[in-house]
């Protein structure tokens, strides 16, 4: 292992940042984003994403920038920009494409580019390595080598962490291989893994998300089907679990920008080698789905009450994709909320994680500042299980009802909660 190495990590991200703070341990390391106000924010201590706590992020020795003329002549360079879906859910290669262009301009001879961002098999090959050889001049494979290494950061996971997880390695030579397995393998406790190969390193990165998509989507179906046989998937799940082999997945609103968005990443793979990925397609059809059944089965309960009203007042706790995160990428949320709204309810939203203005600028939503200002509800809708929303006693979501209100408890987060006489209770 050398540990003179000079490493650049492309994309300040929740997965970047980490990566960069974990790497500077061991190595010389710039941290480049296209974001100069988040850089800018980095420099203070302060990351957005919450990954990483200030009292490290200052500590760390990674050099953070946003002028592309610091990422020349590294020894490595690590990509790690997001891979979205466009509006019709086609994979969206742009960030890799651009980071491709910067990295290609600015590298020399030698030089190892390794991608962690999730992409379907034969990306890095066939679509990085030619635009990065136009743009530096090199010859992929001979004057500068490929590699990757696919990002397995959970958002809000203290335990995963980016030094002690496994880290799948995979090279466009043994020699490139095995240099990305020894630098990785040095921040890591949980050691690197070589995969035989580039594509086989994309190929189990995008399969370990669409896995759990899918495995939600059974347990999504059931929901409603048990729904409508007026039981709680809950309940059923906790008879389940008993047994030592059943995998316990939750029922949800399944969003953000992983497990919401790679199964369209394989299913474009397996379309583009004329296959038909009824499973995959079907697990996000279902999830996609789950959205609106909430909302529907939230107004069902409340107009159960026998009320000869026809709109309601909902108030919506939490609106990013995950509990104890304030990433609001690709939340489900919001389409519950336009649902309910479409239907001619009045919505409230609150997210004590969530930036009110990029949720303004996103969503068009804005967020309530604080749940004392509330009540008179008809409905309470528990979307995201946060903390400050777990630990809220029977009392306090009393008052935000209207007598006889509801609680519609999505996620399980108040079963057992005792709960003041009057307040009906629904949970999936």
């Amino acid at each position: 292992m050398n540990s003179s190495y000079r490493i650049a990590v492309i994309g300040l991200g929740y997965v970047g940042l980490p990566l960069a703070a974990a790497l500077s341990r061991r190595y010389q390391v710039t941290g480049f984003d296209i974001d100069a106000k988040r850089v800018a924010e980095i420099k203070t201590g302060h990351d957005r994403t919450g990954e990483v706590e200030p009292d490290i992020l200052r500590s760390v020795t990674t050099f953070f920038t946003a002028d592309t003329a610091d990422l020349d002549a590294m020894d490595i360079y690590m990509v790690t920009v997001p891979t979205p879906v466009s509006a019709d859910n086609r994979p969206d290669l742009g960030p890799v494409r651009a980071a491709c262009r910067t990295v290609g301009k600015a590298m020399r001879e030698g030089a190892i580019v390794v991608f962690e961002s999730t992409v379907y098999p034969g990306v890095t090959e066939k679509v990085c390595g030619p635009l990065l050889a136009e743009a530096s001049g090199l010859e992929c494979g001979r004057q500068f080598f490929l590699g990757y290494s696919p990002e397995r950061i959970n958002p809000g996971d203290r335990e995963h962490t980016i030094d002690r997880i496994t880290k799948v390695v995979a090279g466009q030579t043994p020699q490139a291989a095995q240099t990305l397995a020894d630098v990785y393998g040095a921040i890591t406790s949980g050691g690197a893994f070589i995969a035989r190969d580039i594509m086989t390193a994309e190929a189990a990165k995008v399969i370990e998300n669409a896995q759990r998509d899918i495995n939600i989507a059974f347990i999504n179906e059931i929901a409603m089907i048990f729904a409508n046989l007026g039981l709680s998937v809950h309940d059923v799940l906790d008879a389940s679990a008993t047994k030592w082999n059943f995998l316990n997945f939750k029922p949800g609103l399944v969003g953000g920008h992983c497990i919401g968005v790679d199964p369209f990443y394989l299913a474009h793979c397996a379309q583009e080698v004329g296959l038909d990925p009824h499973v995959i397609l079907a697990g996000r059809q279902v999830n996609d789905a789950m959205a609106d059944f909430v909302a529907d089965e939230s107004v069902r309960h409340v107009a159960a009450n026998g009320t000869t009203e026809d709109r309601f007042r909902f108030l919506v706790l939490g609106l990013t994709f995950k509990e104890d995160v304030p990433d609001l990428r690709n939340t489900k949320v919001v389409d519950m909320v336009a649902r309910l709204r479409a239907r001619g309810h009045d919505v409230d939203v609150h997210d004590p994680m969530a930036d009110p203005e990029e949720a303004r600028e996103h969503y068009g939503l804005g967020l309530l500042t604080s749940l004392s200002l509330t009540g008179d509800y008809d409905c309470v809708i528990g979307s995201v299980p946060h903390s400050a929303y777990r630990t809220l006693t029977g009392e306090a979501l009393d008052k935000l009802l209207k007598p006889n209100g509801m609680l519609a408890d999505i996620k399980g987060m108040w079963r057992g909660l005792s709960l003041p006489e009057g307040v009906r209770y629904w949970r999936l």
